[in-house]
């Protein structure tokens, strides 16, 4: 079986909301996402809108590699993401990136287990 490389510069679909995109492709058949979040991003102020939703009720599983993310669970539990740690994010959540750092998530868990539509893909009809 040959190997597989990819590049998100050749991403299979890019989603753009404010303060923040998600370039997605697919590495043998399995979908990883790129979220920039940029400083000032939170979902409840920059997702919710889109999907008519409270809290993200996506599960989430990855790897942080730049900036800082702060998650707040529905229960009142919270958690801190930091560049290198990978996580795992239960559904029902608000999040928002701390400080001035653009954070940068790759997201492997989140595009297989997700539960709602995703905002308009870039360059869609508005």
């Amino acid at each position: 079986m040959p190997g597989v490389a990819t590049s998100f510069a050749v991403a299979d679909s890019q989603t753009s909301f404010p303060n923040g995109c998600e370039d997605v492709v697919a590495v043998d058949g399995a979908p990883v996402a790129r979220l920039t979040l940029r400083p000032g991003w939170r979902w409840s102020n920059d997702v919710s809108p889109t999907v008519n939703l409270a809290t993200c009720p996506v599960h989430h599983g990855g790897y942080c590699l730049s900036g800082q993310l702060h998650v707040e669970m529905n229960d009142g539990s919270s958690m801190e993401i930091g560049a290198g740690d990978l996580y795992v994010i239960p559904p029902g959540h608000d999040a928002w990136v701390v400080g001035t750092e653009v954070c940068v998530l790759l997201d492997w868990l989140g595009k297989v287990k997700q539960a709602v539509p995703a905002a308009e893909p870039v360059g869609a009809a508005q």
